[in-house]
């Protein structure tokens, strides 16, 4: 697994729990160092592993954490590059939507060796769409349902999101849009001015 996305399971813990609790995380997982580096490879064990001491130390069950964890990445202000990377998927959420299957290459232009999730978009209806997502870690689909609530909220949009298991390709994801301008959504320019 890339350094990146360990390295933000260890942000969010340590941001939103505090360095003790990550610090018990390590030595749940067994570790044997405090911390991952960005631009290195682990073994997804040790993912699967730290994701473990998660649920131990914080008491929440993994996909309470995973949701957390896709929420945190929109939304934590040391985020933003993530953030305007996803905005540039278009003008209104569903504009976006409809660009999350360009995803994973959009995340390799920036970093080759990056693995992302693969995502396909299924179009129902105009106002229902399910999303299927495809990772070596268990449960993504969870981070993917707390990005795509926090990525709604960053365009105003009202959209119910739901889980919906496993299927033989991946985990679905149902979301239904109900409002797409229920509320001022965040200003995004594409210079970093004025943010």
């Amino acid at each position: 697994m890339h350094g990146l996305i360990n390295r933000a399971i260890q942000g969010y813990v340590r941001d939103t729990h505090g360095e003790l609790a990550w610090q018990e995380v390590t030595r749940r997982a067994g570790l044997g160092f405090d911390g991952f580096e960005t631009m290195l490879t682990y073994e997804d064990r040790l993912t699967d592993d730290v994701l473990q001491a998660c649920t131990t130390v914080l008491g929440r069950s993994r996909e309470m954490i995973l949701e957390d964890l896709g929420t945190f990445l929109v939304s934590n202000h040391g985020s933003d590059a993530l953030r305007r990377l996803l905005r540039f998927g278009g003008v209104t959420f569903t504009d976006f939507l409809q660009t999350l299957e360009d995803t994973r290459g959009r995340g390799r232009l920036a970093l080759p060796d990056l693995d992302l999730p693969v995502l396909d978009l299924y179009e129902i209806s105009p106002r229902l769409y399910t999303l299927q997502c495809r990772f070596p870690i268990v449960g993504s689909g969870h981070v993917i349902v707390g990005l795509l609530r926090a990525m709604a909220d960053d365009y105003g949009a009202l959209v119910l999101l739901e889980h919906d298991g496993q299927s033989l390709e991946g985990e679905m994801i149902l979301i239904e849009l109900l409002e797409m301008s229920y509320a001022k959504g965040r200003s995004f320019d594409l210079t970093t001015r004025g943010e």
